[in-house]
């Protein structure tokens, strides 16, 4: 029964079309400050809407320079509210860095505010550096934070069987938010499983565990009142041009991001003509091609190339778009050769 059960998923899922959403961490490039990060934010996710994009996904960051959404559900609010028909959510919250309580009532308030339209994610790193990290937790710091315990504590206060409780979230009760479980290595994997929630994966920065993770969570699922069958949304890396030598020049911006990453020299996301990837270490150079494994550059034809195999080989649900490009114009290009392609995958 159980082979009867995997062949009849994976038909499936050959048949039903891949559906595409984007992540975006509101990079804050050279040159813009903070208010015109997020006006590039807004139009790009009425461009996505138009697209036929499924989710805009903000991702919660503290302490970094070159990203501004460390206060995600009210980035998540303010596009919400700009926009008509696409899933705006978190890709996702730092649960360790927030009480539930307070999770549930924010995402709540924003399902109330836009009623079917709000994703929650959900993750278990800080989203940022130790140090922050205690800033942010105060005296609720701990190295021993039990996700699964806390997950399953939001769901309480946002289930409205939690009605009768002396603690309530209100807005948040019986609110109508699909919770994701995101995640970079097969701990989140067996976790999301074992949950029977929808799992999403960091390949577009940690594709090490790809393989690994996405087999553990489709053989050991669970089926939940969430889920019926395994739901895999991958995040990868994107950058399309008209031509692969311009999607190339546009991706120095992106590979030199990386590099400020793993160098730990924070900036602004720089232009193509100001990066410098010749003269970067033997061992940076080996991290970094790590990092972009799933980072897919070229024009139209070369990425469908790669994405029919990408489709092929993992079978996602689900393919969210990252990337950096620091033209606003060629980065909307890129989006749109990439929901072209995948539209036809």
């Amino acid at each position: 029964m159980v082979c009867f059960l995997n062949q009849r998923v994976v038909q499936r899922r050959f048949i039903m079309a891949i559906k595409y959403s984007i992540l975006d961490l509101a990079t804050i490039i050279k040159g813009d400050d903070i208010h015109t990060t997020f006006q590039k934010s807004v139009k790009s996710a009425q461009n996505a809407e138009k697209l036929g994009f499924t989710r805009y996904w903000f991702s919660e960051h503290h302490n970094f320079p070159n990203v501004a959404s460390a206060a995600t559900a009210i980035l998540i609010a303010h596009v919400a509210g700009k926009t008509e028909t696409i899933r705006v959510g978190s890709g996702g919250i730092m649960l360790p860095n927030h009480s539930t309580l307070s999770v549930a009532e924010q995402f709540g308030t924003l399902d109330a505010l836009f009623p079917g339209r709000i994703d929650l994610g959900l993750g278990r790193a800080p989203g940022t550096d130790m140090l922050t990290a205690s800033a942010l937790r105060g005296n609720n710091f701990t190295p021993n934070y039990n996700f699964e315990f806390h997950i399953k504590e939001l769901q309480k206060y946002m289930s409205a069987k939690n009605a009768d409780s002396k603690v309530r979230a209100i807005p948040g009760e019986g609110a109508d938010v699909p919770l994701f479980i995101l995640g970079s290595s097969t701990d989140s994997a067996f976790l999301a499983a074992k949950l029977g929630l929808p799992y999403a994966f960091a390949a577009h920065f940690a594709p090490s565990q790809l393989d690994v993770a996405l087999e553990i969570y489709r053989s050991r699922f669970q089926p939940s009142e969430f889920l019926d069958e395994p739901y895999v949304l991958v995040c990868v890396n994107i950058i399309a041009g008209d031509s692969v030598e311009e999607a190339q020049y546009l991706s120095t911006s992106h590979f030199q991001a990386f590099v400020s990453i793993l160098t730990d020299q924070r900036q602004p996301l720089l232009p193509p003509e100001e990066t410098d990837l010749e003269h970067i270490s033997d061992e940076v150079a080996l991290h970094l091609n790590r990092m972009a494994a799933k980072t897919f550059v070229g024009d139209r034809e070369t990425l469908t190339e790669k994405l029919t195999r990408f489709a092929k080989d993992y079978k996602p649900d689900e393919i969210i778009v990252s990337g950096n490009i620091y033209d606003f114009d060629a980065k909307q290009k890129s989006y749109e050769i990439t929901a072209d392609i995948i539209k036809s995958l």
